[in-house]
């Protein structure tokens, strides 16, 4: 399952042989305008408009790529490079339709959207969101979750060991919220439905990225794979997850706020947690509640903790932003919160860190990419460097050979600025309290780091919420 089998569309061949046939029959369309005997009317002239416009082409959406703030860190150069001959491609229709044979024409129409599937590769590769060809058909598809199972079915199950633990989708009502919301999925441990009574159940609230289905974590992070080895090594006994919908639509990034983009905030947290509580027999103990988010998630899932200790005592947040941003400050608080520049301090970390009494017992880990992207499993703890508990040795991890997506949404490592970010928010959260580690892996922003991070930080996080009053500790 996931990104570690099948046809690799981040690495290898494949992406590589799709952009050069593409590029091949691009130069097919447009070679009677280089290569023609005779002197064709205006060739050049036809030429030099599929260049101009290709490069204008690229320029633009590369201006308004910039400014909406979609991501922190430049993406790289080939995506740019197919944008402007997808445009190219477009403008080669035109200009070379006149009196060109059939198959030049059909090919002609043909190579604009190959054109665009060269946009989606390179785009793909840059955030390593589908890992392998058949990872997207079952996107496609929409083929069953690991361990899915049907919720009716749910009740019948109780008393049945089961060596995994199962998902069930579940639709749950935006009562408190009024946001508008796709269904949910929740992954039950064995011990879930195990004989006799039941044990103390504690909670682990999943958020993705920016781009994002719920089921994201699942099937592209194998959070569910991670859940169940960890289960198995424990007798049955894991935290439930609970995959829930930060953003309503897949590219409706809301940050986890309450604003124009809807009340995400209020989703997760009047919403989510009682429905589990009651439908599940979650504890309602804070104590017993983590939450762990990638890229636009890690940055929610920091600020859910801070915002709410009531209701969530541990995260993880897996190269998230200093706080909810689309764009500079002004922009954010424009597009997020509609020009409401108190509701802008009201979801910063720092702000309400600032402002907050110490924690009671709040603790949390920042991970991110190591400068280098060299081996190993660096740590930072107020100095100490110390390494979390089931961490690998240094040196130990390296990425799959066809899983090393190149960059994303803040991209990682020199030029990312999550970790300075959150070593800032690390020593600041520990003046109020809040126990914390920075931690760093190699790897680019893409899920692969994300799916890696989580089964770091799944035995610490585990071990807080199903021992609720054990003394705080990031490490």
């Amino acid at each position: 399952m996931g990104y570690q089998r099948g046809l690799s569309l981040l690495d290898g061949w494949l992406p590589w042989t799709v952009q050069a046939v593409v590029l091949v029959a691009l130069l097919a369309v447009l070679a009677p305008l280089v290569l023609a005997r005779r002197q064709v009317r205006g060739r050049w002239v036809r030429l030099l408009a599929v260049v101009v416009l290709g490069v204008v082409g690229a320029f633009a959406v590369l201006w308004a790529f910039a400014g909406s703030g979609l991501a922190s860190d430049p993406a790289p150069a080939l995506l740019w490079v197919w944008v402007g001959l997808a445009v190219a491609a477009v403008v080669a229709v035109i200009v070379t339709w006149g009196r060109a044979p059939w198959w030049r024409r059909g090919l002609s129409v043909l190579v604009v959207p190959l054109s665009l599937v060269c946009v989606a590769v390179v785009g793909n590769q840059w955030v390593g969101y589908v890992t392998t060809v058949q990872e997207g058909w079952s996107e496609l598809d929409a083929g069953p979750l690991p361990d899915q199972v049907d919720a009716d079915a749910l009740p019948g199950m109780i008393g049945h060991p089961r060596p995994t633990g199962a998902v069930v989708t579940v639709s749950i009502p935006s009562t408190a919220s009024g946001f508008a919301h796709r269904d949910e999925d929740v992954w039950l441990p064995p011990a879930y439905f195990a004989a006799g009574p039941r044990p103390a159940l504690g909670a682990i609230m999943m958020i993705g990225g920016e781009f994002n289905t719920p089921a994201d974590w699942i099937r592209v992070g194998n959070a569910v794979q991670s859940a169940d080895a960890y289960a198995a090594a424990h007798g049955g006994l894991a935290p439930v997850l609970v995959f829930a919908d930060a953003g309503g639509t897949f590219n409706n990034d809301t940050e986890c706020v309450d604003g124009p983009r809807g009340n995400a905030a209020s989703h997760l947290t009047k919403d989510v947690v009682p429905y589990v509580e009651q439908s599940f027999g979650v504890s309602s103990d804070p104590r017993a509640w983590g939450v762990v988010g990638w890229s636009m998630g890690g940055t929610c899932a920091v600020d859910l903790a801070v915002m709410h200790p009531e209701l969530f005592d541990s995260f993880d947040d897996i190269a998230g932003d200093a706080g909810p941003e689309v764009g500079t400050k002004q922009q954010t608080i424009d597009r997020l919160y509609g020009g409401n520049a108190a509701a802008w301090a009201a979801y910063d970390p720092a702000t309400v860190l600032a402002a907050h009494a110490p924690y009671a017992d709040t603790a949390g880990w920042f991970d991110d990419s190591s400068d280098s992207g060299g081996g190993g499993y660096g740590g930072y703890r107020g100095g100490t460097g110390q390494r979390p508990p089931g961490a690998r040795p240094p040196g130990s991890y390296h990425p799959p050979s066809g899983t090393s997506g190149i960059g994303g949404r803040g991209g990682g490592g020199a030029t990312g600025q999550e970790l300075p970010a959150a070593r800032q928010l690390c020593a600041q959260a520990q003046t109020r309290a809040i126990a914390c580690t920075v931690a760093t892996q190699p790897g680019r922003h893409s899920w692969q780091f994300a799916t890696t991070a989580f089964q770091l930080v799944l035995p610490w996080m585990a071990d807080r919420v199903e021992h609720p009053g054990v003394a705080a500790s990031a490490a």
